[in-house]
């Protein structure tokens, strides 16, 4: 689905695996460089809900989520490329995700470091009962709060 453009800016709705080197650009734009085409590919196939923006017919930035469609949907991923930011596409990004995902009761998201107020504006708020387990060491330390 392609929403109506809005400055030159389109929105879709739908993995387009042709454009998956443009995606793997956007990732590695801002640093996430394990993003391999496999990997991108995988994560977009098990993903059930998309957004992708793009910009004079380039892909410029993307977000993808998990949803039960009912009570519960995470998202992953809002990037944008790092020529484009500050123009508003990665809240394009979350508009779409977060209408498209309107029915769900409880969405979440982890904020990757420094971009929390990002999402405060997208109308996210912090969890008061949060938690996870990260495998990667580097991640843990990043993300969790541990009990003294």
């Amino acid at each position: 689905m392609i929403l109506p453009p809005h400055n030159g800016v389109i929105v879709t709705r739908d993995f387009d695996q042709s454009r998956l080197m443009e995606i793997q650009e956007v990732y590695h734009s801002v640093g996430w460089n394990k993003h391999s085409l496999d990997v991108i590919l995988e994560i977009y196939r098990k993903s059930n809900v998309f957004s992708m923006v793009y910009v004079d017919g380039r892909v410029r930035g993307m977000g993808r989520a998990l949803s039960d469609g009912v009570f519960n949907a995470a998202i992953y991923d809002v990037v944008t490329h790092v020529d484009a930011q500050q123009q508003g596409l990665g809240a394009r990004i979350m508009d779409d995700l977060l209408d498209q995902l309107a029915p769900v009761s409880c969405v979440h998201l982890i904020a990757t470091t420094g971009n929390e107020g990002f999402y405060l504006k997208q109308g996210l708020s912090p969890l008061k009962t949060g938690m996870a387990r990260y495998r990667n060491e580097k991640l843990e330390k990043e993300y969790l709060i541990k009990e003294k």
